[in-house]
């Protein structure tokens, strides 16, 4: 519906916001000059790295990247969408959006289905609290749930005779529940959808309900219902949780994907306020968008079973689209038999935030997965995990992630160090599956001999402050190109330090377009203390060493050495010679 808003209208209201009051009244802001900074709202620091700049009409985030005016920051902290977002800042501009008046008979008609379905959730709600539900209130309590988790979430319960729903609904709404099929009129006359279940309303970013899942309370072959999909629902899009979610933390930094309502519910109670789950049969890209806007940290919690392996592998290859560099993504896969539910039950809240904490990240996840049953000392079997595994990552946007996961695979392939210490043909049932990392084999870094130029461009990374010595040297060898370059840039934006390296490079898009290849050729980065010992043994080489070298060469050349050379010589011979056997 975004094109159903004048873009005149979406400018002029830009120009109305005063930014820095907006993102104020959901942040706590510092100024800085003209300017604002903050910590991110949209990941985790201790150092402040978000910008505000007011004059501009934009925000900017040089830690993750965030960046937008009053819209994209309404849209990204609220999760709301571009209409919602616009609607949110002209009421708060005191203006009225200007649709057509087609756009405007469609969202008066969405706002009816949701009125209806309000309507319905508030009945259900009622109906567990009667007489009738005393059946419904003991199962609850049987799952563990006190009131207030139960207020919360409002489940509610839906009344066995047929019609209940349908008769206690005004004249008004009656057209509306058939609409939303909530009530069905399939064979000539009106019969509630959900009878005799406990109800989980669905409700979007806004509270709304939207939707509904009805656990059966007798011996219905369907244990679980969904509503069917209607103008205002669509269940690829909608995340059960994420508006309580939200309520509970105002500033979500993770999102845990669990399977099922009563996993959602039961984590919460035990404080563990950040769980959602899906509405599909497996977590697809709608999915997946609905879930990175909100945040840029999720772990996916599965049953540690075929099914839950199975499940675990579709989310895995349907995120690797979606991958950019500074999103994260996790596996957390239960053991056997048990779901979140039940093992929270078991084993406390503590306990199982050590499991969300040591969860399998992506990377760790694909090669272990495409790895099953390969012994990597064979080489038959490493090109059997190629086969695998460059078909996944060749479904990944450019980034240096991918770039990293690419080199990981070279590795594994190429047989030089053995990442996974396996019996040749064990497989994950019978050694079980470990999120916490405590069986996994320690990696060896491997040594890699790097070119002076690509070992002075990763120290000016680290250290930006080398600029001037890189420079010196760069201008007295044709052999230093690339460090050069670095360096006569790093120098010539007054840049002395990694942050601000960070940030030059985030503000300009033609240094970023400059360097973006200059690590291309590298398998391996060595670690920063290595990379600054290289570059400073290359800075200043050990002068024993240099003072030898020149004194072999002029005694090569001694017969045809000038005034000044020989004075040289004689210099440097009195490091190692008898004065005497100078003259």
């Amino acid at each position: 519906m975004s094109g159903l808003i004048p873009q005149r209208f979406v400018e002029d209201l830009l120009d109305r916001i005063d930014l820095a009051e907006l993102i104020g009244s959901r942040i706590t802001l510092k100024k800085a000059g003209a300017n604002y900074k903050a910590c991110c709202p949209f990941h985790d620091e201790k150092t402040p790295s978000f910008n505000v700049r007011p004059d501009k009409g934009f925000y900017h985030c040089f830690g993750c990247g965030a960046h937008g005016d009053a819209i994209s920051f309404v849209r990204e902290f609220e999760g709301l969408g571009f209409t919602e977002a616009v609607e949110e800042l002209a009421r708060r501009a005191g203006l009225e959006v200007p649709y057509d008046k087609a756009a405007r008979q469609e969202m008066q008609q969405a706002r009816t289905l949701t009125d209806a379905l309000d309507f319905a959730n508030r009945f259900y709600q009622s109906a567990l609290a009667s007489q009738q539900g005393a059946y419904a209130r003991d199962y609850l309590t049987q799952r563990g749930l006190d009131n207030s988790i139960i207020q919360q979430y409002q489940i509610g319960f839906a009344p066995g005779t047929g019609t209940a729903l349908y008769d206690a609904a005004p004249k008004d709404l009656k057209g509306p529940l058939i609409e939303t099929r909530t009530v069905s009129d399939q064979y000539g006359r009106p019969r509630d959808l959900f009878r005799n279940r406990v109800m989980f309303p669905i409700r979007n970013t806004r509270g709304k309900t939207v939707a509904f899942g009805g656990r059966t309370l007798g011996d219905d072959k369907a244990k679980y219902i969904n509503s069917p999909e209607s103008d205002v629902f669509h269940k690829s899009r909608e995340i059960y949780g994420l508006f309580e979610a939200r309520q509970a933390i105002r500033q979500l930094d993770k999102l845990l994907v669990v399977e099922g309502y009563m996993d959602v519910i039961a984590l919460a109670q035990h404080g563990i306020h950040y769980a959602v789950a899906t509405l599909g049969t497996a977590t697809n890209q709608d999915s997946l968008n609905a879930l990175l806007r909100q945040v840029r940290h999720i772990v996916f919690c599965f049953d540690g079973d075929q099914a839950g392996f199975r499940a675990a592998d579709r989310a895995m290859e349907n995120a690797l689209e979606l991958m950019a560099d500074g999103l994260h993504l996790q596996f957390l896969m239960l053991p056997q038999g048990e779901d979140p539910d039940t093992l929270i039950r078991k084993e406390g809240a503590e306990a199982f935030r050590k499991r969300i904490d040591g969860a399998t990240p992506l990377s760790r996840y694909l090669f272990d997965r495409q790895s099953e049953g390969l012994d990597l000392q064979l080489p038959e079997h490493r090109g059997e995990l190629r086969a695998r595994a460059e078909p996944l990552l060749n479904k990944m946007p450019r980034s240096t992630l991918r770039d990293a996961m690419w080199h990981e695979m070279l590795r594994l392939c190429g047989g030089r160090n053995q990442w996974q210490n396996r019996q040749q043909g064990q497989n994950y049932k019978a050694r079980g599956w470990r999120n916490e990392g405590q069986n996994r084999p320690s990696e060896e870094r491997i040594d890699v001999k790097l070119s002076k130029d690509s070992t002075l461009c990763l120290a000016l990374l680290e250290a930006p402050e080398l600029a001037t010595e890189v420079k010196a040297l760069a201008d007295r060898t044709r052999q230093l190109e690339q460090a050069g370059r670095l360096a006569r840039w790093l120098l010539e934006n007054n840049i002395q330090t990694r942050k601000a390296l960070v940030a030059g490079l985030a503000t300009d898009k033609q240094a970023r377009d400059r360097f973006y290849n200059l690590f291309d050729g590298l398998e391996h980065i060595p670690a920063r203390e290595s990379t600054l010992a290289a570059a400073r043994e290359l800075l200043s080489p050990n002068e024993e060493a240099a003072r030898q070298q020149r004194l072999a060469t002029l005694l090569r050349n001694l017969a045809t050495l000038t005034p000044e050379q020989r004075e040289e010589l004689r210099t440097l011979s009195a490091g190692t010679l008898n004065p005497k056997a100078g003259e």
